[in-house]
């Protein structure tokens, strides 16, 4: 018997139908492949990128620490660090706090991110982290809004997932707390803040941070930036006065926050940077004016065999020292003279964690990974600016005539001529050698005027 035109058109609506289930099934089982693909990829990936957490202290000297030359303060845990990691010789930030943190954060020279200033144009790298799955967050002195609470220059709008800390420093004695963008009361208590941050910082890593996801830990001590203070449990119990007091408070409280890495099992997997914002507030012209600490006390730390302190464009000024951990991929051990500065964590972030660096901007960072992982031993630097006041090239530093710095930064001893040194014979810039090497005085001349042009 013959289908009628009816049943025909029946059967050709099932088949359509049949076909067109068949599509959506093959389509969903593509997708769903492609997919867990993407997730198996997605984990190698996160499995390869470390976490990152930083450590930045404030004003803290050169030699504040046992292993970078301190003969008075006991700092275990950071000789345990250095022990585990790289430690740099050569390692630059800036010369004060806000521009410090600008350049951190950036990438970019405090002359071009604005320092305290820093525009909510900038881009940081807690920004371009957290778009490649990073999660992020930031504890401490944050000091880039001009220390007003300017939601589109606090951290949350800057790319940090969640903020506790203060905004500004704490020269009065004083400080006020925002967590993410509210208020979240205030301390004169500055002996507390060390364990404070600490506390915050174990408290993301335990309960805030995603597991899924690889993250960034940017922990900014107040300490050791006077007014300075130790806790009960430190306080006068240091061979170095109330600064070595918070300098062993503080070496304490990273041990701590270490050891949650380690019990959480992420210590083979994070990288672990620990530096300071500049050289320390060492100056008699300021410290002996400063008031609010106990009658006797020292309250500045150590620049070792560096010139001059915070604020100089002097090495005491800007060169601090930085200890780098990565278990098994960065080297145990080692000591490295290669020129490394805080302008380079960006670009080497973005070669770690898979993102790309702005190219609508200067950029004066360089990626250093291969130098990081014991690849090379001079790394991708041979030069630093220090604000325009200098120019060191390879072992050759330049500075100008005319300093200009603070007040109680400027080198009272110093004659207004134009330097150069060798900084690898001569570490404490005191044999001036510009008579004797115009040509070089030329060539570095021409490079600092060369590097403050570019935008």
């Amino acid at each position: 018997m013959e289908a009628t035109s009816q049943e025909w058109v029946t059967v050709n609506e099932r088949e359509k139908a049949m076909k067109i289930t068949l599509c959506i099934l093959t389509g969903c089982l593509a997708a769903a492949v492609m997919a867990a693909q993407r997730d198996a990829l997605a984990a190698q990936s996160d499995a390869l990128r470390p976490n990152i957490l930083i450590i930045f202290t404030d004003d803290q000297g050169y030699a504040d620490l046992a292993c970078t030359g301190s003969k008075t303060n006991k700092t275990p845990r950071m000789d345990r660090l250095a022990k585990e990691g790289t430690r740099f010789t050569n390692f630059y930030a800036q010369s004060v706090c806000g521009p410090s943190r600008s350049a951190l954060l950036t990438g970019r020279y405090p002359m071009r991110s604005k320092g305290w200033s820093m525009p909510a144009s900038e881009i940081t790298f807690a920004e371009l982290i957290r778009e490649v799955g990073y999660q992020t967050a930031c504890i401490g002195k944050w000091d880039v809004s001009n220390r007003k609470p300017i939601i589109e220059r606090m951290p949350n709008a800057q790319g940090f997932d969640y903020y506790f800390g203060t905004l500004g420093a704490n020269d009065g004695g004083g400080v006020a707390f925002h967590e993410n963008n509210e208020k979240a009361g205030s301390t004169r208590d500055m002996g507390s803040l060390t364990r404070l941050y600490t506390n915050k910082a174990i408290a993301f890593l335990k309960n805030t941070r995603d597991k899924n996801k690889p993250f960034v830990l940017y922990v900014a001590h107040t300490m050791m930036h006077t007014i300075i203070d130790a806790s009960p449990r430190f306080k006068g119990k240091s061979k170095g006065s109330l600064y070595g007091d918070v300098v062993e408070e503080f070496d304490y409280e990273t041990g701590r926050l270490l050891d949650v890495v380690d019990e959480l099992g992420l210590r083979e997997n994070t990288l672990v940077i620990y530096t300071t914002d500049n050289g320390p507030w060492n100056q008699p012209a300021y410290y002996r004016n400063k008031k609010g600490h106990p009658k006797g006390s020292i309250f500045w730390g150590d620049a070792g065999p560096l010139r001059n302190g915070k604020g100089s464009c002097y090495e005491g000024g800007y060169r601090v020292p930085c200890i780098v951990r990565w278990p098994g991929e960065v080297p145990a051990g080692r000591v490295s003279d290669a020129i490394f500065a805080t302008i380079d964590f960006l670009p080497t972030f973005a070669n770690l964690a898979g993102f790309k660096v702005p190219d609508d901007r200067a950029i004066d960072g360089v990626d250093q990974t291969e130098l990081l992982l014991g690849k090379s031993k001079e790394g991708a630097r041979d030069n630093f600016v220090y604000l325009n006041n200098a120019v060191r090239r390879g072992k050759w530093k330049y500075l100008r005539a005319n300093h200009k710095v603070p007040g109680y930064a400027r080198d009272r001893e110093r004659k207004q001529v134009e330097e150069l040194y060798d900084l690898e014979a001569d570490v404490g810039e005191r044999n001036n050698l510009a008579a004797k090497y115009p040509e070089k005085m030329s060539e570095l001349k021409n490079l600092m005027e060369t590097l403050a042009k570019e935008k």
